[in-house]
C-alpha cells in the first residue's frame, strides 16, 4: 500500500480516522444511554417516594373517618349501656336481673375492643402525619421540603391537634363519663381536616404530574440527540466508508484480472513441468512403497527392489548383492527350489505360483508370486517379479478350516448323543407301551381266559353271573384297547388336524383319570399344517397333559389353542405341584431321574422350527407354550 505524509500507509490512516469516528459516535450514543437511565431510574425512585406520600396522605382521609365513625360507636354503646342501668335501678325482677348481667357484660367487651381500635387508629394517625411532614424510616417516608406542601400542613396542624386532644379524653374517661364534648369536637374538625387534607393529596399528584412531564421532556431530547448521532455517522463516516470500499474493491478486482492473466501464462509454461514430475513420483511412490516388486538379471542378481519388499523380507539395502533367490529366503531348501523356478521360467511364459517362505527375521509367510519373463526390455534384467503378501489370508484359511472341523466334530458329537437319547426314549415308550398293555389288557385277557374255563354248564345260575362278569370285563378290554390306540396315534389327528385331535384328547384323558382337563379354542380358523408338525405339536401337548397328571398330581388343567396372524400357539395351564425351572439348564442322564420328558418336548419343537416356553415354580403351577409359525395360506374355512 502506498504510503502518506506521516509515514503510515493508506489502510492504516483510513482505519484509524474511521476508529475514531466510530468512537466518537459510540461515545456518544452510550452517553445518551447511560443519561436516560439515570434519569429514568431518579424519576422511577422519585415516583416511588411519591406513591408512599399519596398512598399514606388518603390513608389519612380514611383514619380520620374511621376515628369518628368508632367515637360515635363508642358514644352509643355507652348511651345503651347508661339506659340498661337505668332500667335495673327501677326494680327488676330475678331473671330480668341475670339478663341485664348478661348485656352488662357483652357492653363492657364491647366498649373495651372500640376503646382498643381507637388507640390502634389514633396511633397510626399521629404516626403518619408526622411522617409525611418530617419524614419516617419506619414507613419510608422522606421528609417534606415543598414549601407549598409545608404551608397546608402548618394549617391542617391546628384542626389534628385539636382531634388528637379531644380523642385523647375520650380514651382518659372511664366507662360512665359522657363524651358528647369531645365528639362535638372531633365532628366540628373532621369536615376541614378532610378538605385540606385533599388539597395536600392534590398538590402531591399535581407534583408528580410535573416531574413525569419533565422527564419526557428529557426523553424526547435524548431521543432527538441519538438520532442526531445516527444521522452524523450516515453522512459523515458510513458514506465515506462505502464510496472508499467500493472504489477498493474495483481496484482489487483489476489487480486480480492482471494476476490471473500472468498465472494462466506461468501455468502453461510449467504444467507439463509439473505434469511430468508428478507422473514419475506417483510411479516412483508405488514401485517403492505400495508394491513387492523386484528384477533380475540373468546370473540372478538383483536389479532392482522395492522398499516395501526390502521391509517384508528383512533385509538392508547393502544385501541386494546377493541373488534374489537367497534374498527372498534363508532357508535352504526353499533358495534351491527358488533358483530352479527363476532358471526355468527365463524363456516362457507368465508363472504364478503361490510360495511359503522364511524371511531374515525368522518369519514364515506366504507370497502370492508371478514371475514375469522379459524377453526384450532389456539385455540387463532377466525376470520381473510381482508378489503379494497373502500371509493373513493363509492364516485365516487355516483358522475357518480348524473351525470348520472343530464345529464338524462337535456337530457330530452331538447328533451321536441326541440320537443316542432319541434311541433311550424310544427305547422307554416301547417299555411303557409293553407295560401299559401288560398291566391292563394282558391282565384282563387272562382274566378273561380263566373265566372262560371256569364256567360250568352244569350250573345255569353260576354260568349266567360268570357271563354277565364276562361282559363287563370285555368291556373294560375294550375300553382298554381304545386307550391304547388313541395313546399311540388318534385318527382325528390325520382326519381333522391337530385342533380337533386335541379336544379329543382332553376329553378321553378327563373320562379316564377323572380330572378336571378343559380346552379352549381362540382360533377363528380351522388350520391343517405340515403332518410332521401337527404331530409333533400333538405329542409336546400330550406329553405336557400327561406330565401334569403323573408327576405334578395337577387336578386341573387347562389346553388353549389361539392364531395370530401367521403363528399358532399352543398354552398348557395346571395347578400342580410345580419345580424349579432351572433343573432344565442340566443335561438328563435317563427317564428315571426324570427331565427326557422334557428333553424330548424342546427336540420336537425344534425340529419343526417352533419355540417351546416352560415357567413354573414349587407349589404355583407350570404353564407351558408351544409357539409355532405356519404360511397363512395354509388357513382353510372358520371353525363352526
Amino acid at each position: 500500500m502506498a504510503g502518506t505524509a506521516s509515514g503510515k500507509s493508506l489502510d492504516t490512516t483510513t482505519f484509524l480516522r474511521i476508529r475514531k469516528w466510530y468512537l466518537l459516535a459510540l461515545a456518544g450514543i452510550a452517553l445518551t444511554i447511560i443519561a436516560a437511565q439515570i434519569l429514568i431510574q431518579t424519576h422511577l425512585n422519585s415516583q416511588l417516594n411519591d406513591s408512599r406520600v399519596i398512598n399514606v396522605a388518603g390513608r389519612q382521609r380514611a383514619l380520620s373517618q374511621k376515628l369518628v365513625k368508632e367515637a360515635l360507636l363508642l358514644d352509643k354503646i355507652r348511651s345503651s349501656r347508661l339506659e340498661n342501668e337505668t332500667v335495673s335501678k327501677a326494680g327488676p325482677d330475678a331473671s330480668a336481673a341475670r339478663q341485664d348481667s348478661s348485656s352488662t357484660g357483652q357492653v363492657l367487651y364491647r366498649t373495651q375492643h372500640i376503646v382498643s381500635e381507637i388507640e390502634k387508629t389514633l396511633k397510626v394517625w399521629k404516626a403518619s402525619h408526622e411522617g409525611l411532614q418530617r419524614g419516617s424510616a419506619e414507613m419510608n417516608l422522606p421528609e417534606e421540603k415543598n414549601n407549598e406542601i409545608r404551608a397546608l400542613f402548618d394549617a391542617i396542624d391546628v384542626h389534628h391537634t385539636t382531634m388528637v386532644k379531644a380523642a385523647e379524653r375520650i380514651l382518659a374517661k372511664n366507662a360512665s363519663e359522657n363524651i358528647a364534648a369531645e365528639l362535638s369536637v372531633l365532628l366540628l374538625n373532621e369536615r376541614d381536616f378532610l378538605r385540606l387534607m385533599d388539597n395536600i393529596v392534590n398538590e402531591y399528584d399535581q407534583r408528580s404530574n410535573t416531574k413525569l412531564q419533565n422527564l419526557k421532556r428529557k426523553e424526547y431530547l435524548l431521543l432527538a440527540f441519538s438520532l442526531l448521532i445516527i444521522l452524523l455517522e450516515m453522512f459523515f463516516i458510513f458514506r465515506p466508508l462505502s464510496t472508499q470500499i467500493r472504489e477498493t474493491i474495483s481496484n482489487l478486482i483489476t489487480t486480480k484480472l492482471e494476476s490471473d492473466n500472468n498465472a494462466d501464462r506461468v501455468e502453461m509454461l510449467l504444467s507439463e513441468k509439473e505434469k511430468s514430475l508428478q507422473e514419475l513420483q506417483e510411479l516412483n511412490f508405488v514401485i517403492d512403497n505400495a508394491a513387492l516388486f523386484a528384477s533380475a538379471r540373468n546370473d540372478g542378481s538383483v536389479v532392482f527392489m522395492s522398499k516395501k519388499f526390502m521391509n517384508l523380507l528383512g533385509i538392508e539395502e547393502q544385501a541386494l548383492k546377493k541373488p534374489l533367490s537367497e534374498l527372498l529366503s534363508i532357508d535352504p531348501g526353499q533358495q534351491q527350489y527358488l533358483k530352479e523356478v527363476f532358471k526355468g521360467n527365463r524363456k516362457k511364459s507368465i508363472r504364478n505360483e503361490e510360495l511359503e517362505i522364511t524371511t531374515h527375521d525368522e518369519e514364515h509367510i506366504w507370497l502370492d508370486m508371478s514371475i514375469i519373463p522379459m524377453h526384450k526390455a532389456s539385455k540387463q534384467q532377466s525376470i520381473l517379479i510381482l508378489c503379494s503378501d497373502i500371509t493373513q489370508r493363509k492364516q485365516n484359511a487355516l483358522k475357518l478350516e480348524q473351525f470348520a472341523n472343530a464345529d464338524f466334530e462337535q456337530r457330530i458329537l452331538q447328533k451321536k448323543k441326541q440320537a443316542s437319547q432319541i434311541v433311550d426314549g424310544q427305547e422307554e415308550e416301547r417299555k411303557r407301551i409293553a407295560k401299559d398293555i401288560h398291566d391292563s389288557i394282558g391282565q384282563m385277557l387272562t382274566a378273561l381266559k380263566f373265566n372262560i374255563e371256569s364256567i360250568d354248564v352244569a350250573d345255569p345260575k353260576k354260568t349266567e353271573e360268570k357271563i354277565a362278569y364276562l361282559k363287563e370285563l370285555t368291556a373294560d378290554l375294550i375300553k382298554g384297547v381304545r386307550t391304547a390306540t388313541f395313546n399311540l396315534t388318534p385318527p382325528e389327528l390325520s382326519d381333522h388336524g391337530v385342533v380337533p385331535a386335541l379336544h379329543k384328547m382332553t376329553v378321553e384323558l378327563s373320562k379316564l383319570t377323572g380330572k378336571t382337563i378343559l380346552f379352549e379354542n381362540k382360533a377363528e380358523t380351522n388350520i391343517r399344517l405340515d403332518p410332521l408338525a401337527e404331530t409333533n405339536i400333538y405329542r409336546v401337548t400330550q406329553e405336557a397333559v400327561n406330565n401334569a397328571i403323573k408327576y405334578a398330581r395337577a387336578n386341573y388343567i387347562l389346553v388353549k389353542i389361539n392364531v395370530q396372524e401367521n403363528m399358532l400357539s399352543v398354552v398348557i395351564d395346571d395347578d400342580g405341584a410345580g419345580f424349579n425351572t432351572k433343573l432344565l439348564e442340566k443335561a438328563p442322564k435317563n427317564n428315571s431321574e426324570g427331565g427326557m420328558g422334557l428333553f424330548f418336548m424342546k427336540e420336537r419343537i425344534s425340529f419343526i422350527n417352533g419355540r417351546l416356553f416352560i415357567r413354573s415354580e414349587p407349589g404355583q403351577g407350570t404353564r407351558v407354550t408351544i409357539n409355532y409359525n405356519f404360511n397363512p395360506k395354509l388357513l382353510s374355512v372358520k371353525t363352526r
